[in-house]
């Protein structure tokens, strides 16, 4: 369904967690299932919290670090498709991967995810602006 789509199409590495892992937890365990390779060292930027449109509540972080896109091997996961075909087929996570800008990321992610753009943003101003940056 989403595969190939550009606007509005892209998301960030997510998923659900329990009480008992707590949302940094399962950043990290999402990052590495989606992307195939272990979370980078790094200093973690919170960039907060935002309701989606399905009414789940996505928590992002984000981390300056290497990666290399040729080292990343999505997951997968299983679904019935077509819908009520009974036939159950496995999926990349993920279909492609890339570096952008902030314009970019704000026009290819989806309209609940582009606050953390915004938000990012500013921690990067904020931390130019420090007289310790």
């Amino acid at each position: 369904f989403w595969a190939g789509r550009e606007t509005a199409a892209w998301s960030v590495p997510k998923g659900e967690y329990g009480a008992e892992e707590g949302a940094e937890a399962a950043a990290r365990r999402e990052f590495v299932e989606e992307l195939g390779v272990p979370v980078p060292p790094g200093e973690w930027i919170a960039l907060g919290e935002a309701r989606q449109r399905s009414g789940k509540t996505v928590t992002v972080w984000a981390l300056e670090a290497e990666l290399d896109l040729a080292s990343v091997v999505p997951g997968t996961f299983t679904m019935e498709w077509p819908r009520g075909s009974g036939v159950q087929q496995e999926f990349p996570e993920m279909d492609r991967f890339a570096w952008c800008t902030p314009e970019q990321a704000a026009e290819r992610l989806i309209a609940g995810q582009r606050v953390f753009v915004d938000r990012l943003r500013a921690q990067v101003r904020g931390a130019a602006a420090s007289p310790d940056a």
